[in-house]
């Protein structure tokens, strides 16, 4: 059948529509920008166009999630076949995160932009990096996903390097247009195995009809693992990460952490759950294997960051391992035959998708309210914003609460389904996942431990205690634009973990869809409490959780002042034996962390501590200093670089070649050409 004859089954909905001019308005602000970067006009129309337009497709995202699938065929890309596009469940339960995480980002930009001194290197790409993610998410053939893909790569790419003044901003950029690279030759690979076999067809639909199986089926996993887990951030692909989240501006490294992550995770899912046909009973360990290190990995080397933005750029990686871990429990569930542990799987992973998307981006406009208040991002030399940014600190608070899984924020909610998904594992019949799934629930449990620590560790050097230096001391409040997005993300927080139940089914059309089967509907139940299998086994309130939580607290608050005595006494507080009140007295990140770094990191990253005390009577200071290294740069990329070297230098004798020895190069390949193929055939 052709390919358009496929979309041409599907009508055309109002939603499809709206998501289509959303893009085509976001690629409009992306040229108004480029005209109108450097008068006063161009933020608020680019990033009040952007907000505009990115709230109407989210909004409109929400209401076709339980809508049929709608498709159209654009005369665009390649002749004859055109530009495939298409809106069910899934691709809008994704365009809704995509969507509504950039109208906070734009919302944000109304203020945070005010601060860039480079706009025309800005405005035009922040519209066209949305129009791109959104393109992603609408393509229903491999050329239109390739092609929107390159160019959200490059719109982001661009942004990374917006500030190329910056020291390492440059190298940044490099590192991660590189990955960027890899990873879509990966995808398309992947796509050209699936067209493989479905005759050649390049519309998504055709692939349905004639998914791989064996090893070519196994090759389409890997490389799909490859090609999105290196744009999502999986170990040991991620190292790009933390450079390029620290390098774009704050609302952009919001985007690109909380919300193009969540494009990865949908390409993903998107090849390996509905174009690859059912999983074999393996394919969730690879999947649940990789998870597991990038959770645990990501979040260790977040405690041993000492810049606010990196820390949560390596959070992002512990997320993504958690995400993923949803996914390969869906796998694996779905493979063996238990659908209804499969649709509980994977409902926690997209839910997590949601509720990341909203915390990182939190947390990113919390670490961007930080920078612009004081000028730095490093941990050592704040403390005490909690005086000088009230609004800042208490939606810090939350973000750092609800990312360290704590009842009853949103990030509890669907670890704590992930974790009930593990626990269903010894149903599983094959011995290989018996072992691995509780394993990497244990993996999970010590990731959550460390995630709180990691947040403890952030929110109380930054906010708390005494001024560091005199950045923090002048500190001031953010403007309002900045102070209402973050209040927006908090009140997704709050809301998602007191009623997830409400989110849990919104979910479902997506989640059946992929794996024929839902969980049972959660909004009815008593109480808005959720039960993910059945009252026997388990239930959670985030209301009920809430309630005691305030009432405990009021009612402590209440004994405290009615029972206490009410003289006023003055004393000076405890400090350590040092009765000179000093700054320097206090808990810093690096001793924070070194408890945690000795344990954890001598040996996975070769944590070293340098100690130099000066002699008796010397005026000099002493000094303390810490290091770590990354095993994915220090034994997969440097190797891989020294190689690329040795290789491009032999091959720089090609160059020197006579006529005649070209031509016969020429020659060998074309004949290495024929053999291969005639064995092929």
């Amino acid at each position: 059948m052709p390919d358009a004859a496929f979309a041409a089954q599907l009508p055309v909905s109002g939603q499809l529509l709206v998501a289509l001019g959303a893009v085509a308005v976001l690629l409009a602000l992306a040229g108004l920008g480029v005209a109108t970067a450097r008068r006063p006009a161009g933020r608020p129309l680019v990033y009040g166009g952007a907000l505009a337009v990115t709230l109407l497709a989210g909004l409109s995202a929400l209401t076709a999630i339980a809508a049929p699938a709608a498709g159209i065929v654009l005369p665009l890309g390649i002749p004859w076949i055109g530009a495939h596009l298409r809106l069910d469940a899934l691709s809008a339960v994704f365009l809704a995160v995509i969507n509504l995480g950039g109208a906070a980002a734009s919302l944000y930009g109304l203020g945070y932009g005010r601060h860039d001194h480079a706009p025309e290197r800005v405005l035009p790409f922040f519209p066209a990096f949305l129009a791109g993610m959104n393109m992603v998410l609408l393509a229903d053939d491999a050329y239109s996903f390739l092609l929107s893909w390159e160019f959200m790569s490059l719109a982001s790419w661009a942004l990374v390097v917006a500030h190329d003044k910056e020291a390492g901003n440059v190298r940044a950029g490099l590192v991660y247009i590189l990955m960027a690279s890899f990873g879509t030759l990966a995808l398309m690979l992947a796509f050209g195995l699936l067209a493989a076999g479905s005759g050649g067809g390049y519309a998504f639909d055709a692939m349905r009809e004639a998914p791989p199986v064996g090893a070519f089926a196994a090759l389409v996993l890997a490389l799909a693992l490859l090609g999105a887990g290196s744009k999502a951030g999986l170990m040991p692909l991620h190292v790009w990460l933390p450079l390029a989240h620290p390098a774009a501006p704050s609302h952009v490294s919001a985007l690109m952490s909380g919300v193009m992550t969540k494009v990865a995770v949908y390409g993903f899912i998107r090849i390996v759950f509905d174009l690859s046909g059912p999983p074999d009973w393996w394919w969730g360990i690879p999947v649940l294997g990789a998870g597991g290190v990038a959770a645990v990995i990501g979040v260790l080397q977040a405690l041993l960051q000492g810049d606010t933005k990196r820390v949560l750029a390596y959070s992002t990686i512990e997320n993504i391992g958690l995400i993923f871990i949803g996914l390969g429990l869906a796998l694996a569930f779905s493979a063996n035959g238990f659908p209804t542990a499969a649709a509980l799987a994977l409902t926690a992973a997209l839910f997590h998708v949601l509720n990341h998307a909203a915390m990182k981006s939190l947390l990113f406009f919390g670490a961007g309210a930080v920078l612009t208040a004081t000028g730095t991002r490093q941990m050592e030399e704040l403390g005490g914003l909690i005086h000088r940014m009230p609004t800042t600190s208490v939606v810090m608070l939350i973000g750092c609460a609800a990312i360290s899984a704590l009842p009853p924020l949103n990030g509890f909610a669907s670890e704590w389904l992930v974790f009930q998904a593990v626990l269903l594992s010894p149903e599983l019949p094959v011995w290989g996942l018996k072992l691995m799934v509780p394993a990497v629930g244990a993996l999970m449990a010590l990731a959550a431990a460390l995630a709180a620590a990691c947040f403890v560790r952030l929110y109380g050097i930054a906010f708390l205690g005494r001024p560091r230096s005199p950045k923090a001391s002048e500190a001031h409040e953010v403007d309002a634009f900045s102070r209402a997005a973050m209040i927006a993300l908090a009140a997704v927080c709050v809301g998602a973990g007191l009623l997830p139940g409400f989110v849990i089914d919104v979910l479902q059309p997506a989640v059946g869809g992929l794996v024929g089967q839902t969980m049972p509907a959660q909004g009815s139940v008593a109480w808005l409490s959720i039960i993910p299998v059945a009252e026997s086994r388990s239930s959670y309130n985030g209301l009920l959780v809430f309630a005691f939580t305030a009432l405990s607290a009021l009612l402590a608050a209440f004994v405290i002042h009615r029972f206490a005595s009410g003289a006023v006494r003055r004393a000076p507080p405890w400090d350590c034996g040092f009765p000179n009140a000093s700054p320097l007295s206090q808990y810093s990140a690096a001793s924070f962390a070194q408890p945690i770094r000795r344990v954890f990191a001598r040996g996975l990253f070769a944590a070293r501590e340098k100690v130099e005390m000066p002699p008796p009577g010397a005026l000099t200071p002493a000094r303390f200093s810490s290091s770590a290294r990354d095993p994915a740069w220090a034994f997969l990329f440097l190797p891989l670089t020294a190689a690329v070297d040795y290789v491009a230098e032999r091959a720089n004798r090609l160059q020197y070649l006579t006529i005649r020895q070209y031509l016969g190069l020429v020659f060998s390949a074309l004949v290495l050409l024929l053999l291969v193929l005639a064995l092929w055939t």
